[in-house]
């Protein structure tokens, strides 16, 4: 997926890499860019993994250690974009609401807003006109709002299983996306999130 995160929403500097972790993460990162590049060009399902493995100069194993399944080449950045979003709601500065650390989160990412790249059209089209691809990102994304529902729960001194907090998961996701066709998608997210807030501010005391 082409990089269009720019936040982590952490504020501790991150300890570099050792060498053995910067050559894994250079050999995935070569990997899936050699991966989009023959789906983009030829389509998801007409490309194969022998094809991939040898663009990227790797056996099958390898790509199979770094990729379990042929869909995760197309979302390599999964698991990162998920610990940034729990880290926006866990890390949220003191006195910041849910809500806020999320819209603010929605910003930084540039999932509302991908300023025109070319890069993220074509990676949405093929998401969208790839039904396998499309059933892997919305168990992605089912897995998404449960994980940030509990952090929501934690972070909120609610229980575990509050629907407020698997709502406001789902609609937090969810808006960033809805928008990407209004005129300025970026208003348009801090409306929404005006909104989530004013639902969020009517629980009870005990919320984040």
């Amino acid at each position: 997926m082409p990089d269009i995160t720019t936040d982590t929403g952490t504020t501790a500097s991150p300890v570099p890499p050792g060498r053995r972790e910067r050559k894994k993460a250079a050999t995935r990162q070569a990997i899936a860019d050699a991966a989009l590049r023959l789906f983009l060009q030829r389509g998801f399902d007409d490309v194969g993994i022998r094809e991939i493995a040898d663009a990227a100069d790797v056996s099958t194993t390898t790509l199979f250690k770094h990729f379990p399944v042929k869909e995760a080449l197309v979302f390599d950045e999964d698991d990162d974009q998920e610990a940034a979003l729990l880290a926006a709601v866990r890390n949220r500065p003191e006195g910041q609401s849910v809500p806020a650390a999320l819209r603010e989160h929605a910003l930084r990412s540039r999932v509302a807003a991908p300023d025109g790249d070319p890069r993220f059209a074509a990676f949405v089209r093929l998401v969208n006109d790839t039904p396998a691809l499309r059933d892997y990102r919305q168990n992605m994304w089912l897995r998404h709002r449960a994980a940030l529902a509990r952090v929501i729960a934690e972070e909120s001194g609610l229980p575990a299983d509050d629907p407020a907090s698997t709502a406001l998961a789902h609609f937090a996701l969810e808006a960033p996306h809805a928008v990407q066709e209004h005129d300025d998608p970026r208003q348009a997210v801090t409306r929404t999130f005006e909104l989530l807030e004013g639902g969020w501010s009517a629980l009870a005391p005990a919320r984040g």
